[in-house]
């Protein structure tokens, strides 16, 4: 069996696509493998919103009228791109290249002459490249030449002839190769010489300062350009294919989109419809930007809509804090609303859904409809009278049957390969007040109910959403038809995924209800809550996002030092710099009077100018300034350049010292102090900087703040595919540092205020500072190691 066979039976979705280009092509009793090979193609690359011509497209495929890939492909792309009703056939058959027959003859003279232009780089290059991609380039594998000027040499002949059998023309190139070059010699294996660059004169260097970089692609600039506008939602969303052989084509009636279109004024409407059962953490920051992002670009508007239709999951905590991170994430809804607010429409399209047959009150248990639907066997209420379930729905809305004793069912498809089809649950009964909608109710729809008719109530233009709901597709739009609804258009990109965290609620609820970290907002969390806390702005989650980008690659796992990148390159630009040490080494220096205080200017921003004033802060320097323990060693050694005994590091915005003596404790190992003499004239220049605090004046400890240094929560990059994800917390992922020491002037730093502490990271005032300490979190490390082997 071949890769392709193997690969298509395992793809449910690509075996029911060919399943139904065969029927539709009329060649269920076999055809030749070069038709074969153009009627995978269709199933596998024909674009969804032209569907309705795909049958005439297969005609010309069945009779040779399109017979080569070029010319399918060709005609992929104007069926992708033109509007289904104005569709000029005649010039369709000129795009694709219909009737144009082009002789091997043709081919050869275009060939000969491209050949001849090329002549002399041919020769010159004969075999130089080793590496010709297998099957890539039309060239025999002994004949591999330069592998640029060869995809030259195929667009010439391309362009020229571009119906070409490209057969035919990777003959005619193969023999004309071996015609002008003849066999390989030894020479042609040695290794080019290399001829030594010369270094460029420094005018020519900022001449080559000057080349204009290469520019980012348009979807690059702005990756909204993917989504068509809502004048354009016409097109066929998606075909639902039935057991019974029947196909239904979604798509909105021209009186149903010229409604909507007078409702909206054409403006581009999205909604942020989150669940309020927990926190946001950054995947949804993911779907904020998509769906906030598309509409801001459009001059449309996005609905926040809080998915409540869960009685029991709801809490005011979680509603409070959704409306006030996405605002702090920059984002401003064009109207909240609750899918509770239409809880009576849903009702009224559920009793009309009854009425048209498309739904039914069904008594299974949730372990029978499990068991039902893996043996893709009916419910034997499925075929209930209508009126039966009209008077069971009733009662179920009374609340006269008892909670589980009945749902109201979809009527789709038992025997669909889509599990999504098989007669979802539209309502279940629940004798419990919502939190929005009080008590007037005790029934209540699903999400695969209420989510598209309540995006078809708005008006939603675009209904964007994760690949999970790709399945869903067809019973969304199915619901949609079988109401004679307007359908928007839904497009599913791929979830972020982010390492050495999960971010599945029930994960994320366990570990805060467990005690595993400090509440929702805990530093460590991906939480949006725990990252604000931790430092964060809402431009590098945005911006790391825009860099990931709206894919549908799914299952990519994005490395965390990815978003890391992006929060230096945005704290760098934005936060002042400032001294702290963390683990304090005394250091006496014996050449400076005891009570002598001087007052040094230190930088805020490592471009600040001298004449301005607003650039510095003021750092005392006195004859007892404390260095990390960690800068210094007691042998040194010459990659080391911190202090060491007899030699000289610079102070940062100080002075020069050098290590004279050491004093150690009775164990003889540790050290208790340093003595040191400075250089009041700095002449000594000593490669080694090192960031430091003094006591403010003799006697008197420096500023003690403490320090919170946070690392990955889990050990592994996917602690989510793990059994025992638990296990695999990292037990070192904060470390708390009572007692630092810090420069007198972040003694007013405000909760919030970000700093960076020099050689140590960008941090953080937390909301646990009192007015007897503050407490700082660590944000990121100021190493940088994205790009050295992460995704």
């Amino acid at each position: 069996m071949s890769e392709l066979l193997r690969n298509t039976i395992a793809n449910n979705k690509v075996t029911a696509n060919l399943t139904a280009v065969i029927h539709e092509a009329a060649v269920t009793d076999g055809c030749n493998r070069t038709v074969g090979n153009l009627l995978y193609t269709v199933a596998t690359k024909y674009p969804a919103n032209a569907l309705v011509n795909r049958p005439a497209l297969l005609q010309y495929l069945v009779s040779s009228k399109i017979k080569t890939t070029a010319q399918l492909d060709a005609a992929l792309s104007f069926l992708a791109a033109s509007v289904l009703d104005k569709l000029d056939w005649n010039k369709f058959e000129e795009s694709c290249g219909v009737g144009v027959e082009v002789s091997a003859e043709e081919v050869e003279q275009t060939i000969n002459q491209v050949f001849e232009e090329n002549k002399a780089s041919i020769l010159e290059l004969r075999y130089q490249d080793k590496c010709l991609m297998r099957g890539c380039m039309l060239v025999p594998l002994s004949f591999p030449l330069q592998s640029n000027l060869i995809g030259e040499l195929l667009g010439h002949v391309r362009k020229r002839h571009p119906w070409a059998d490209a057969k035919t023309v990777k003959q005619l190139i193969d023999g004309k190769l071996y015609e002008l070059l003849g066999e390989r010699t030894a020479a042609d294996d040695e290794k080019p010489s290399r001829k030594k660059k010369e270094k460029p004169a420094k005018v020519e260097d900022k001449t080559t300062l000057a080349v204009t970089p290469e520019q980012p692609s348009e979807e690059d600039l702005n990756p909204y350009l993917i989504f068509p506008q809502p004048e354009e939602n016409f097109k066929v969303h998606t075909e639902v294919s039935f057991s019974n052989g029947s196909i239904l084509r979604c798509c909105n009636t021209k009186e149903l989109l010229e409604k909507h279109l007078k409702t909206t004024s054409g403006r581009v409407l999205t909604r942020f419809p989150p669940e309020p059962n927990g926190y946001l953490h950054i995947g949804h920051a993911k779907a904020m930007f998509v769906d906030f992002g598309l509409a801001k670009d459009r001059g449309g508007g996005c609905y926040l809509r809080y998915d409540d239709t869960n009685p029991e999951a709801e809490k005011q905590e979680y509603i409070d804090h959704i409306e006030e991170i996405i605002q702090w994430m920059g984002w401003e809804p064009h109207k909240i609303t609750y899918t509770s607010d239409y809880f009576q429409d849903l009702y009224e399209l559920a009793v009309e859904l009854i009425r048209r047959g498309h739904a039914y009150v069904d008594h299974q248990t949730p372990d029978e409809i499990k068991e039902y639907r893996e043996k893709k066997m009916n419910s034997p209420w499925r075929d209930r009278p209508i009126k039966e379930s009209l008077e069971l729905f009733e009662d179920m809305r009374q609340g006269l049957i008892e909670e589980g004793k009945a749902t109201l069912r979809m009527k789709q498809d038992m025997q669909s390969d889509n599990y999504n089809m098989y007669d979802l649950i539209a309502y279940r009964i629940k004798f419990t007040p919502h939190p929005h909608a009080g008590d007037k109710w005790c029934i209540y729809p699903s999400y695969d109910y209420a989510h598209c008719i309540v995006d078809s109530l708005e008006n939603i233009t675009h209904s964007l959403c994760t690949l999970e709901f790709e399945t869903r597709r067809a019973s969304y739009y199915w619901l949609l038809h079988a109401l004679g609804l307007y359908q928007p258009y839904v497009w599913e990109y791929s979830r972020l995924n982010v390492s050495n965290t999960v971010m599945s609620k029930r994960k994320l609820n366990y570990l805060v209800t467990q005690k595993k970290v400090d509440g929702w907002d805990d530093p460590r969390l991906m939480t949006l809550a725990g990252l604000r806390r931790r430092g964060l702005t809402p431009t590098a989650i945005n911006d790391f996002v825009r860099g990931v980008g709206i894919t549908r690659s799914d299952g990519t796992l994005i490395a965390v030092n990815r978003l890391e990148f992006h929060i230096r390159e945005e704290l760098n630009k934005m936060v002042p710099r400032t001294m702290v040490v963390l683990d304090p080494l005394k250091v006496v220096v014996t050449n400076l009077q005891r009570n002598s205080r001087l007052e040094l200017d230190a930088k805020k921003w490592p471009d600040a100018q001298n004449d301005d004033a607003s650039a510095f802060y003021k750092v005392p320097f006195s004859n007892i300034v404390y260095i990390e323990r960690s800068d210094f060693r007691m042998k040194d050694s010459k990659d080391y350049y911190g202090l060491a005994l007899g030699k000289s590091v610079l102070l940062r915005y100080a002075f020069p010292i050098k290590c004279t003596e050491v004093i150690l404790a009775d164990d003889n190992e540790t050290i208790l102090e340093i003595r040191a003499e400075y250089d009041p004239s700095k002449k000594s220049k000593p490669k080694g900087v090192l960031h430091w605090v003094a006591e403010p004046s003799s006697g008197v400890d420096p500023f003690k703040v403490e320090v919170r240094l946070f690392d990955k929560l889990f050990l592994s990059k996917n602690p989510a595919e793990l059994k025992n994800w638990l296990n695999d917390l990292n037990p070192k992922s904060k470390e708390v540092i009572s007692s630092a020491y810090a420069v007198p002037s972040l003694q007013n730093a405000a909760v919030g205020e970000r700093f960076q502490f020099e050689r140590l990271g960008y941090f953080v005032v937390d909301k646990d500072s009192t007015s007897e300490k503050l407490v700082f979190n660590r944000t990121v490390t100021l190493r940088d190691s994205y790009g050295k082997g992460e995704k």
